[in-house]
């Protein structure tokens, strides 16, 4: 009777597509010594762009986790080793057929059925092994191990790791430097025994918390970075009477036509912008850094700013132009509740050419916000609130609002945002003529 052969397989991170380099590990679903099924999920990783579960090209007892959640992990990186019997798994869904590209749902072939918590699952192939010499590996750390050790000029090849597994944690990295297990506001002095007793007090370490930066919010910090440091802004400002706007959604909730949803005052500005557009095309444009064109998009996929749990989301309503006003509102509460409740898609969250941010929802009057990245505009809608105003030669209370049209001054022309603007605050001063005239 021959004996069954056994091999350590390892799972290294999948390519998750729309080019995104890295993962954050959220957590484990298994533990060292576990046995497990082939395609079953082994843990979670969050993107720039979603959830993703992560099921298991191997079926065996797990061996060795690799990494810790709240990790940072690059595509291609080992995360856990099973050992497996009769020899590697053979991939989920291998024939004969042609083979389909390993992506993350939403853009492209490979759609999964959304599953709990708004997760994605990728191909269990995905993440196995190719034939051939594998990446250099490189010492399993934790990300504030490696910015400490980058501080201290430690090569962390030479640091015995102590945490679970072998990992290296910061401990690790000031034991090797000499810093025995001080602080690092302790600046590497070695203790004394005289310091307890010494007249002079010692300064106070400096009271911080460091939070690791992951997901949604390194993806934020990176667009805005390049957006702001690579197209020119500019901004304009309008403050106007919104009197007849607020009024004209008073009315609206009472229409049949806007039965099942609620139209509020964006639902007004964002159909003013759409006018906008239809006179200034260049608000609804980007600049190609590669040739040096203007690129004029003919449909409008708007995007709407959302302030969510994980941060600043960007879901996106797509040929915005041709809807009507109840769509338009429809499915602007409806993007930024997905957006919102995290069930929004990957190819929700991008695909946008000119944005709207209401910051008027936070209590305050206006803003210069940065360009979402490929974009020529952004609108900012401020608080509507009730200020004293001429009406006819006379003072009245009115519903005031201001705006802001933030530009790149590269394709856009002061001239240009400034008529935008004012086309804007004419439509939001008498709604109802230029809303008959788009019909």
């Amino acid at each position: 009777m021959t004996n069954p052969t056994r091999a350590v397989e390892e799972f290294r991170l999948p390519d998750l597509g729309e080019g995104l380099t890295e993962a954050d590990w959220v957590h484990w679903a298994v533990a060292v010594g576990d046995r497990v099924e082939l395609n079953q999920v082994i843990g979670e990783v969050e993107t720039a762009k979603a959830t993703v579960e992560l099921p298991s090209p191997y079926g065996g007892t797990v061996e060795e986790l690799l990494v810790e959640p709240g990790q940072t992990v690059p595509v291609g990186a080992p995360l856990l080793r099973i050992a497996t019997e009769d020899g590697p798994a053979e991939p989920a869904g291998d024939s004969d057929g042609p083979s389909r590209p390993s992506v993350l749902v939403g853009y492209g072939p490979g759609d999964a059925p959304q599953s709990r918590r708004a997760t994605r699952r990728i191909s269990a192939d995905a993440g196995r092994a190719r034939d051939g010499d594998p990446p250099p590996a490189r010492p399993d750390a934790k990300p504030g191990a490696r910015k400490l050790a980058a501080l201290l000029e430690v090569d962390l090849d030479t640091v015995t790791g102590t945490g679970r597994g072998g990992v290296i944690t910061r401990d690790d990295v000031r034991r090797t430097a000499g810093h025995g297990d001080e602080p690092t506001a302790g600046h590497g002095e070695e203790p004394t025994a005289e310091r307890p007793h010494s007249p002079a007090p010692e300064p106070s370490p400096e009271r911080t918390t460091r939070i690791p930066v992951g997901g949604v919010r390194k993806r934020t910090a990176e667009a805005v970075s390049r957006s702001a440091f690579t197209a020119p802004h500019a901004s304009v400002f309008l403050t106007c009477d919104a009197t007849a706007t607020v009024d004209l959604v008073s009315t609206l909730r009472a229409s049949p036509a806007f039965e099942g949803v609620r139209p509020t005052a964006l639902s007004i500005v964002t159909r003013a912008l759409l006018h906008a557009i239809t006179d200034e095309p260049s608000l609804n444009a980007h600049w190609d850094d590669d040739t040096g064109e203007i690129v004029l998009h003919h449909d409008v996929h708007l995007g709407i700013a959302t302030a969510t749990s994980d941060g600043l989301k960007v879901p996106v309503v797509r040929e915005a132009q041709r809807l009507s006003l109840p769509r338009l509102a429809r499915s602007i509460a409806e993007v930024a509740d997905r957006a919102r409740t995290g069930r929004s898609t990957p190819s929700e969250l991008t695909g946008s050419t000119v944005s709207v941010t209401n910051v008027g929802v936070f209590g305050v009057d206006g803003g210069t916000p940065i360009l979402n990245p490929g974009e020529s505009a952004i609108l900012a809608v401020g608080a509507i609130s009730d200020r004293p105003w001429v009406v006819d030669g006379a003072l009245a209370i009115r519903k005031v609002v201001t705006l802001s049209l933030s530009f790149d001054h590269r394709l856009v022309d002061g001239e240009q945002a400034g008529r935008a603007l004012a086309t804007i605050g004419a439509f939001l001063g008498d709604p109802v003529p230029m809303l008959l005239a788009d019909t």
